[in-house]
């Protein structure tokens, strides 16, 4: 269960940092440099957020079916909401930025659209520390 809990303090933490410190920084990049770095970051960036997420969905998915509780249910459905406003929503606007067309705004429409993540995923966190220190 301790695994569990560092993988979602992984995303909790990579999220609050993406959303406090990267994503606004990205509103003070000139378009053309922001192009420029952009694809390095997502890159990167994907190199850690990926494993993480995937993880995450194998341990969660496998632990609802092992263990069904509807607090496990909440859980996933939260993970699945992150994983819908990351492909549909967060990823346009990276790509958006990627082929240089409304930088700026795609760079502020980040700011806002990953505020649902940064919550989904401190809510999984929550849950799963909750759950964690009653094991104890």
């Amino acid at each position: 269960m301790l695994y569990k809990l560092l993988i979602d303090f992984g995303l909790v933490i990579l999220i609050w940092m993406t959303q406090l410190v990267v994503y606004p920084s990205f509103t003070y990049f000139s378009e053309s440099d922001l192009v420029n770095w952009h694809s390095r970051y997502t890159t990167a960036i994907s190199i850690i957020v990926m494993p993480l997420m995937l993880a995450q969905v194998a341990i969660h998915g496998g632990g609802l079916i092992s263990d069904f509780t509807w607090l496990k249910v909440a859980v996933v459905v939260f993970i699945g909401l992150a994983w819908v406003n990351t492909f549909f929503f967060a990823v346009p606007l990276h790509s958006q930025i990627d082929m240089g067309r409304s930088v700026n705004e795609a760079a502020h429409s980040l700011v806002r659209v990953n505020w649902y993540r940064t919550v989904l995923w401190s809510l999984v966190f929550l849950a799963g520390l909750v759950e964690y220190l009653r094991s104890q």
